[in-house]
């Protein structure tokens, strides 16, 4: 089974780039499951149900969330009774919504597990390395092929939690950053790992952010509001593909994919 894992997705021009992409990925049968962080698709600032639904019809099968999941004011009554759209499972209790989900494919069971990371972020979460042994030591029918999607602005943090539970997950793949690394691997017990998939969205930006604005703070130092680029010629999608022998969970390999 091929897993598509797609980096944060910004704004129009990252859901177009997502559609084009996951719609060629899996009608030429090199992905089998798509697991999309959208936590930036409403103009890089947070999602709303209807932009959900529209990356699920896109092709995406769960979306993950991360920081700005809050941002829209619709979304915590959508998350309540939509369970394919997860947000951190470590954010405080009684947030609405759940952080993990179990789908069931033709190819097996997969759950997918949201994370949030705490260094150089907000200091409002529980411990992710915690929360990921709760849920795995807790929770009944998981799948047996497991993705978890840290997002974080810390590598070291990430390559942490990726070796805290190698070989207990199938994958650990880092999101937050909007740059793709190129350290992705196969841990000691047959976990995948990248540091981050990388930006669904405009090339032409800064971290998918209108230049000109990033630009004037690092000049200035004042404060700008910050608008997500919308040059769609230069959309691409950034991402991993995770194959998965599906009788074990292991993961076979993991490799880039910049669309």
């Amino acid at each position: 089974m091929k897993i598509l894992i797609s980096g944060d997705m910004m704004g129009g021009a990252g859901r177009t780039a997502f559609a084009r992409a996951v719609s060629t990925l899996k009608s030429s049968g090199k992905v089998d499951f798509v697991i999309a962080n959208a936590e930036n698709a409403a103009a890089g600032k947070g999602i709303t149900g209807k932009l959900a639904e529209e990356i699920f019809a896109a092709g995406a099968d769960i979306i993950t969330l991360g920081d700005h999941t809050w941002d829209q004011k619709d979304l915590p009554k959508f998350i309540e009774r939509e369970s394919r759209l997860i947000r951190p499972a470590n954010f405080p209790p009684g947030c609405p919504g759940k952080g993990f989900v179990t789908v069931d494919t033709p190819a097996g069971r997969v759950t997918a597990i949201s994370l949030l990371g705490r260094v150089f972020m907000r200091h409002h979460e529980d411990c992710p390395f915690r929360t990921a042994d709760a849920i795995l030591q807790k929770e009944p029918n998981l799948g047996k092929i497991i993705i978890v999607d840290i997002h974080a602005e810390a590598t070291s943090e990430k390559s942490a939690l990726a070796r805290y539970l190698d070989g207990r997950v199938t994958a650990v793949i880092g999101t937050h950053t909007h740059v793709q690394t190129s350290d992705e691997r196969i841990l000691k017990r047959g976990t995948a790992f990248i540091s981050d998939a990388g930006l669904t969205g405009p090339a032409d930006s800064i971290i998918g952010c209108e230049a000109e604005q990033v630009l004037k703070v690092f000049l200035t130092g004042m404060r700008e509001r910050f608008e997500a680029a919308n040059t769609v010629e230069s959309a691409q999608l950034e991402g991993a593909i995770v194959d998965v022998d599906e009788s074990t969970g292991k993961a076979r390999s993991i490799k880039r994919v910049r669309l």
